[in-house]
């Protein structure tokens, strides 16, 4: 009955796009010939993103001086297209291509913004099975997964950018002081120029839409630096984006895509002509990123690796909180950002929560989930290269006293041997002087930690080096209301003092999300999404109905969608 009543409630909340939507001028973005499910392509021996080193006919007479990039299905081994990656000069050429095109657009008025934001949102939505289709066939991901990460995300971002962009950017008056009573305040805000996103792999739909949406919204160009095991499928996102772009009478260049080797990426984040840096990915690349913005004293917006805690309290009703356990460690095989990866639980339901997700844990099924007729679980993972660690870190954590319940160790899949594949894994009992208990895994394993008490619970979740997501389980909402953390110009510096800006500098932002109506209504897994899935048809209807009747800019999508919604309950 609740997912019905959540049905409707968004039904009703979704018209908003409707009654503020501009005339939206659709694209035309042909598919990508290897998104097709063509299975009986070649595969490769040992699949990884050097492989043209070894084979040269997957470079297909392309000049084999240059450097290219293999890309291929994580979850076959299939190769799909080998991609050249840019050198220094192509990169300085993108620079200026970029710097260029925002020099007119940074004077845009919001009507153009939000006319390619628009077209952006309409194509998300209307080409859903494409582009989840594409990001799966890049990665690995299931089909559910990939209409998580990639396409609710992408769509919320571009609804929420459309809707509030303009009152949050838009000049501020300010009050001013007695003596100056005679003049007026304002704060304006101005695009600072040509911004870069250094995006991670793990959903590169989203990871590379969502930083060229808030630079083209504020008035800047956007430069991609994607990543080396996503090119195939970012390179179609970003011409994506571009042709929204060229649609709407804009000047594609505003968008740039750099894919490169780590030993050229230098030539992007040292340039001068660079105005801002965001980075996205681990904690050792991230040092490098920083050091090298700091060369040309550029503003760095980082976000690195995490150890995301679930402090589950005794008053939990495990009952409704286990598919949400599940999905939040093995959505996309664990890759995730702020997924959780340390289950802290309190002694008095210890038991019962490893008695439930013994059971569940080893129902879920691996496998690629393009192949018609598969209804798999946990995906492939994006490589192979830390297997090794992973099951080293497993097995330290044995000899110190953790249990293996589950799991554990690579997979062989028998249809797809050449597949990145780890066994979903619980391994409980995990301890605080275990390595495995501070190293970030981004890997389809639920570490269980017992805890004694709250204040316990509280010192075991702020026990490592990371600090960016966290947690907490329970019903009783006074006790989970806890202390948890997340995550000038030119050559006079960056930072700001003064005014609200300035206070806000001096503080540590923190985000707390919480039920709003907190005896009445809790967030459940819905049916369709629950492990083990039980049907890939009606699971991937409901998911892409859900994202129609949200976010569609047409009644007759919204309609449309509303009958996959259904059709997938």
């Amino acid at each position: 009955m609740l997912d019905w009543i959540l049905v409707i409630i968004l039904i009703i909340l979704s018209y908003k796009l409707l009654l503020n939507k501009n005339k939206i001028i659709k694209i035309n973005y042909k598919r990508p010939i290897q998104a097709n499910d063509d299975w009986n392509g070649k595969l490769l021996e040992n699949p990884s993103i050097f492989a043209h080193n070894f084979d040269k006919s997957l470079l297909n007479g392309k000049n084999v001086s240059n450097d290219y990039i293999t890309c291929y299905d994580p979850s076959t081994g299939q190769f799909i297209d080998a991609i050249k990656a840019a050198n220094e000069q192509d990169i300085k050429s993108q620079i200026q291509l970029a710097k260029a095109a925002q020099v007119e657009w940074k004077s845009s008025n919001w009507s153009r913004r939000l006319k390619v934001l628009n077209s952006l949102l309409d194509w998300v939505v209307s080409d859903i099975d494409n582009l989840v289709d594409v990001a799966c066939r890049d990665t690995g991901k299931t089909k559910v997964d990939a209409a998580f990460g990639e396409i609710l995300t992408t769509a919320e971002k571009l609804r929420w950018m459309i809707n509030n962009a303009k009152s949050i950017l838009s000049p501020q008056r300010r009050h001013t002081n007695l003596l100056l009573a005679h003049k007026s305040s304002k704060v304006v805000y101005e695009p600072l120029g040509v911004t870069v996103a250094s995006v991670s792999w793990n959903y590169p739909a989203h990871n590379s839409l969502s930083p060229i949406i808030a630079s083209l919204i504020s008035g800047n160009a956007c430069i991609v630096k994607g990543s080396e095991l996503v090119a195939w499928s970012t390179k179609w996102f970003i011409g994506a984006a571009q042709e929204c772009l060229r649609v709407n009478g804009e000047d594609p260049n505003l968008i740039q895509l750099v894919i490169c080797y780590p030993e050229v990426v230098e030539t992007l984040t040292t340039s001068n002509d660079i105005d801002h840096i965001t980075f996205i990915g681990s904690e050792l690349v991230g040092k490098k990123v920083a050091s090298a913005a700091s060369k040309n004293l550029k503003p760095c917006c980082i976000e690195l690796g995490g150890k995301d805690p679930a402090i589950i309290l005794e008053s939990a009703d495990l009952n409704f909180f286990e598919s949400t356990f599940m999905r939040s460690a093995f959505q996309a095989a664990g890759q995730n950002c702020i997924g959780i990866e340390r289950f802290i639980i309190h002694e008095k339901i210890y038991t019962d929560f490893i008695e439930r997700m013994d059971k569940r844990v080893k129902e879920l099924r691996l496998g690629p989930s393009l192949k018609e007729g598969s209804c798999s679980d946990v995906g492939a993972m994006i490589s192979d290269t830390r297997f090794a660690k992973l099951e080293e870190l497993i097995q330290n954590a044995i000899k110190q006293g953790a249990r293996l319940l589950v799991g554990g160790k690579r997979y062989q899949h028998p249809l797809y041997p050449k597949g990145h594949y780890f066994e979903p894994t619980l391994l409980v009992d995990v301890t605080k002087d275990m390595e495995i208990f501070h190293e970030e895994l981004f890997a389809p394993v639920m570490t269980v930690i017992k805890a004694q008490s709250t204040n316990h619970a509280i010192d075991l979740a702020n026990g490592t080096r990371f600090g960016l997501g966290a947690a907490v389980f329970g019903n009783n909402k006074a006790e989970c209301r806890l202390s948890m953390p997340f995550g000038g110009v030119k050559s006079s510096g960056y930072g700001r003092f003064g005014g609200p800006e300035g206070l806000q500098g001096l503080c540590n932002p923190k985000v707390i999300i919480e039920d709003r109506f907190f005896s009445l209504i809790r967030t459940p897994i819905p049916k369709p999404l629950d492990y083990p899935i039980k049907s890939a048809v009606s699971s991937w209807s409901f998911v892409k109905g859900l994202v129609e009747v949200v976010y569609a800019t047409e009644i007759k999508a919204k309609i449309l969608g509303l009958k996959d919604l259904l059709k997938g309950l």
